[in-house]
């Protein structure tokens, strides 16, 4: 089977009504943003909570990561459900229902007193939450409002992710110094139940009916060829991206649990280290939008393996830190990391929505997205349980390098990845 790239709709007449819908577009747009950086903010905060739950508990350190690692893949596992929910009931129900679900989940972890209650408060049910608020349906939303400028979109998404660390990551340090982590979790739970009612009362249904120039032609052109899921599942293009979000994941999420103890282990204060990373929310701003930008100037290819490049440089500086702790190698590894940690997703969300566009597009791109679920659980778990074997992190480095290698694979092999 050949993929042959959809034509774009033409662009609609200046009307009464296209400066207002164009206004609209905006306000999606920043809505998704203010849902991402909440989900996947209070999602990285647990790389904070590390330290003090395994220290409170004694709990080895693979047993604590098992927590987030949890998070990851049930999001993972959710997305392809969660996608299906958004093609069947709209915008309104997923968003309420993953705020529902976080603020149950910190609420329950704030008196959580055994590893299983954390595993399914702050592992299943967050997780869960987070998917629900973020990227598979904030994709499927703005591919309807943004057509040919979905990339640049999404990129504001995924860096949404750094916002949220930047924002989050010191705050909850602040908050744990000060209140306790039981009392943070308790603040979390309280923020996100008290955001249910605004979130219900916005217009949901404007929202979700997207710009007519851009839904309308998808409409008629796939109306007797429509992507079924057991029809993508059938193409080569599928299972690259998967791939791709699979191995990716293992490499940046062997390390990212870890980062804060990691540098705390060096010798940096613990505020430091969690401001320090709490930055790469500012560079990976830069970081999504500059890849996005350059795949605008030299392609997609050239641009995804650019942004491979520049994780590889910035893990090599994470494994230098332990031998040199100095603020220059640790600027470059929160540049160059932390610019990069999402930097493919939203080119790979183009991607996928390019080729598989569709009425069932929430259900394939969110079963695609099971593999950077996968990828992220599997990279923390195994980072933890390295951790704990081999008391050091250099075999959680190497495993990273890896398969970040890997993940590049597929846009050199893959004629569907390569242009």
């Amino acid at each position: 089977m050949t993929i042959s790239a959809p034509q774009e709709p033409a662009q609609a007449e200046e009307s009464p009504t296209a400066r207002p819908r164009t206004h609209l577009a905006f306000v999606v747009l920043g809505l998704c943003f203010a849902l991402s950086v909440l989900g996947r903010g209070l999602g990285e905060s647990f790389t904070v909570f590390l330290k003090p739950i395994s220290d409170g508990f004694g709990w080895d350190r693979s047993e604590v990561v098992s927590i987030y690692s949890l998070t990851a893949l049930a999001g993972g596992l959710a997305a392809p459900l969660i996608g299906r929910l958004f093609d069947h009931t709209g915008p309104r129900a997923v968003y309420a229902l993953g705020l529902l679900l976080l603020g149950t989940a910190f609420t329950a972890a704030a008196h959580a007193q055994a590893l299983w209650q954390f595993q399914i408060s702050i592992g299943l049910c967050v997780g869960i939450g987070i998917a629900l608020i973020g990227n598979v349906p904030n994709s499927i939303l703005l591919g309807r409002w943004f057509g040919k400028k979905l990339p640049t979109a999404m990129a504001v998404i995924y860096s949404a992710t750094g916002a949220g660390v930047l924002i989050l990551l010191p705050g909850s340090q602040l908050l744990i110094d000060a209140i306790g982590w039981r009392s943070t979790y308790q603040a979390f739970g309280a923020a996100a139940f008290s955001l249910l009612v605004p979130l219900a009362l916005l217009p949901w249904r404007l929202f979700a009916a997207g710009a007519p120039h851009i839904t309308r032609p998808i409409s008629d052109e796939l109306a007797d060829d429509a992507w079924t899921l057991s029809r993508a599942l059938r193409h080569h293009a599928f299972w690259a991206l998967f791939s791709t979000f699979f191995f990716t994941a293992i490499g940046m999420y062997a390390i990212a649990p870890q980062v804060v103890a990691y540098l705390i282990d060096a010798g940096f204060a613990p505020l430091q280290a969690a401001t320090a990373w709490g930055f790469s929310g500012v560079v990976l701003l830069f970081g999504m939008l500059g890849v996005s930008a350059l795949d605008g100037l030299i392609g997609r290819r050239p641009s995804v393996l650019f942004s491979y490049a520049v994780s590889i440089a910035g893990i090599l500086m994470l494994w230098a830190l332990q031998f040199a702790p100095n603020i220059f190698l640790l600027t470059g590894f929160v540049v160059c990391f932390g610019s990069m940690i999402g930097s493919r997703g939203p080119l790979l969300s183009a991607t996928a929505m390019k080729i598989f566009r569709g009425r069932r597009l929430g259900t394939i791109y969110g079963t695609i997205t099971i593999g950077s679920g996968l990828g992220s659980a599997l990279g923390s778990w195994s980072g933890g349980v390295i951790h704990d074997l081999t008391h050091g992190y250099d075999a959680v480095i190497l495993l990273a390098l890896v398969s970040v290698v890997i993940g590049m694979i597929p846009f050199l092999v893959v004629p569907a990845l390569r242009t």
